[in-house]
């Protein structure tokens, strides 16, 4: 029997409601937390990590902060009710609050309550098996994580709670031993830190992990792990998850009566919690151990009680999960109809989520992806050390050429070493090219096999090969065009094509691309450098149209001008460049965008060997009523 894993959603923020001391007073905290004067949501987090919140509590801690303009007390009253509302079941409210807080964490660029908050929301969504939402949203939270230099403690923690979200995404597509890795890079970080919590949830997942793999003794070692380290932190709700997760393997086992007597300890004090997620498991887990030890009436009556929960709190692992121990009790009363029909409703309802083959299909993309950057990476290692050669010989001819033209020939020695080096130099040119196209934008590449990804797993299997071919056409034309300095404006055009394809995945094929090129224009024999109009469709769509409500439109148009020149037009009905810059202002952290800048010196070397130089001028467009209505970028490119 496998389980769906057992998310350790709870741990997922720095705080707990059940802490090792005695609670101490709420009202009595709250009051005095607007004496303190912190700058840093983890302050915050320290601050109230004795303190137990109620509805009431919470309630009285945001209007205390709205009042006094407290922006992180505003935060974290949000995160607490979004974990209000989760432990609840009651998913949207939950979204909501966590969102609010978000919106106030980037808008006063507060990025730890960002990172904090993300990895909340990803949580909430991996609980509704939404995959791609809860990927997305650990991803977000890890990319910020991996921005901060120094980190301290609590990012750190941050950090190992992002991979061991991930490890958990991937024990739901059943990828256990990719999900094992992730676990034991977390629990380095976790020892290192003494993070009893963060080393509970670990041992927790890595059972997990261990019991689909069969290897029962080793999955109940890592159980008890975890079980110790929750005791040792006085956490409730992990008691619980741990006895359920024992339980579960002691019945793989055979063990019923020991399994039996794991169960009934937590009984009531999960329902004492209040959590709806785990009292429908504990209910699931003590009917299908009472079925198993032949209390069909007590175990139907349980199981019962769980698909109750479960189909009124929209929690569908749980609920197919009892559909098939339902079909199990009909089977052995030998009501075979019956039996039948629960089975049926169990294997659709996993269906829905799981399907072995999609799931296969599934570990062959990340596979294929994890060898694409693997490769890429040693690529660029070798043109690396091949410049860092070239490099050297350079500087060791500079010398030699220098000390030979002061004793015998200096005029005509420095004529060959000046020819010398601008060969070295073309050299160099190429090949640092040649390595900047190899590293790939491996955060592109990942969106765009979560986006495949999605359509698998929902078994639209003729879009997921559909958009998987050219996805496959874009990466091949991606690394046959870096072995190359410059490729026919067809073959651009091309893979233009593709990467519109693969970006317009994301929004959910929103996006209008057109295409205008003159007739009069041979475009085999118009050359351009590889992936050179890549960064101003990029722009287009994330700076112009990526805000933008209603219909979005890209549309692209060459044109020779004259008998020297072809002109590239890219334009956009977007939000224009004065508001995107807005919208990148107020965004937490900042990157520094090389793309433009890199794609004008490419143009530079390119065009260097012409006797006429390329140009670069952007248009804002408005409408009839003079408001901004998209940009427009006219790259003219010589000929000759």
């Amino acid at each position: 029997m496998k389980l769906f894993p057992l998310y350790i959603f709870f741990f997922c923020i720095n705080f707990s409601g059940y802490s090792q001391d005695q609670p101490v007073e709420s009202e009595t905290m709250i009051k005095a937390f607007f004496k303190e004067d912190f700058n840093d949501y983890f302050q915050v987090q320290h601050y109230f990590n004795k303190t137990q919140f109620g509805k009431g509590e919470i309630d009285f801690l945001l209007e205390k902060s709205k009042g006094s303009k407290n922006i992180l007390g505003k935060i974290y009253s949000y995160t607490l009710l979004g974990r209000y509302y989760r432990n609840k079941t009651t998913y949207e409210k939950a979204i909501e609050n966590y969102l609010n807080a978000l919106n106030l964490s980037r808008e006063f660029k507060k990025v730890n309550a960002e990172i904090v908050v993300l990895n909340q929301i990803g949580v909430v969504y991996r609980r509704q098996d939404k995959i791609r939402s809860a990927l997305n949203y650990h991803q977000f939270a890890l990319e910020l994580v991996n921005k901060i230099p120094n980190p301290t403690k609590d990012i750190k923690i941050s950090k190992s709670v992002c991979e061991n979200s991930i490890g958990n995404i991937y024990l739901k597509l059943k990828q256990y031993k990719l999900a094992l890795e992730k676990f034991e890079k977390a629990i380095v970080t976790q020892q290192e830190l003494q993070d009893k919590r963060g080393l509970a949830i670990n041992h927790q997942n890595i059972g997990f992990a261990y019991q689909n793999l069969e290897k029962l003794d080793s999955a109940l070692v890592n159980y008890n792990k975890s079980l110790q380290y929750n005791l040792e932190n006085k956490s409730r709700i992990g008691k619980v998850i741990c006895h359920n997760s024992i339980s579960n393997v002691l019945i793989l086992k055979g063990e019923y009566k020991k399994a039996l007597k794991y169960i009934e300890e937590v009984k009531v004090l999960s329902e004492q919690i209040g959590n709806k997620f785990y009292i429908s498991r504990i209910y699931n887990t003590l009917g299908y151990c009472q079925i198993k030890l032949g209390k069909l009436d007590e175990g139907k009556n349980n199981v019962n009680k769980s698909l109750s929960i479960s189909l009124k709190h929209g929690i569908p692992t749980n609920t197919n999960k009892s559909y098939e121990y339902l079909s199990e009790i009909y089977r052995l009363k030998r009501d075979f109809e019956k039996a039948y029909v629960f089975y049926k409703k169990s294997i659709v309802g996993t269906h829905k989520t799981f399907n072995d083959r999609n799931i296969l299909y599934v570990n062959n993309l990340i596979n294929k992806y994890d060898n694409e950057v693997k490769n890429n990476k040693i690529k660029s290692l070798a043109k690396e050390n091949e410049i860092t050669k070239l490099k050297l010989t350079r500087n060791r001819n500079i010398l030699i050429i220098a000390l030979v033209s002061i004793a015998l020939f200096g005029v005509l020695l420095y004529a060959i070493y000046g020819q010398r080096l601008l060969s070295n130099d073309k050299k160099i040119l190429v090949l640092e090219q040649e390595a900047l196209q190899n590293q790939m934008n491996p955060h592109f590449v990942f969106n765009a096999l979560n986006s495949i990804k999605l359509y698998i797993i929902n078994n639209e299997q003729k879009n997921a090969v559909y958009y998987l071919n050219k996805f496959s056409k874009l990466i091949r034309s991606i690394l046959e065009s870096s072995k190359t300095k410059e490729v026919p404006l067809s073959d651009e055009l091309k893979t233009m094509n593709l990467y519109m394809s693969i970006e317009n995945i994301r929004f959910s094929n929103e996006i209008v691309y057109h295409e205008n090129i003159d007739e009069g224009i041979n475009l085999d024999k118009v050359k351009v450098p590889p992936l050179i109009l890549q960064p101003f469709l990029e722009n287009a769509i994330w700076h112009g149209l990526s805000s933008k409500k209603g219909i979005k439109k890209v549309s692209l148009s060459v044109l020779k001008v004259s008998n020297d020149f072809i002109q590239i037009d890219i334009s956009d009905n977007g939000i224009g460049r004065e508001e995107a810059l807005r919208i990148k202002k107020n965004k937490s952290l900042k990157r520094k965008s090389i793309g433009i800048e890199l794609t004008k010196q490419r143009l530079q070397n390119f065009t260097d060997e012409f006797k006429n130089c390329y140009s670069l001028v952007y248009t804002d467009l408005t409408d009839k009523n003079n408001s901004p209505a998209g940009t427009k970028v006219s790259l003219k490119i010589p000929l000759s």
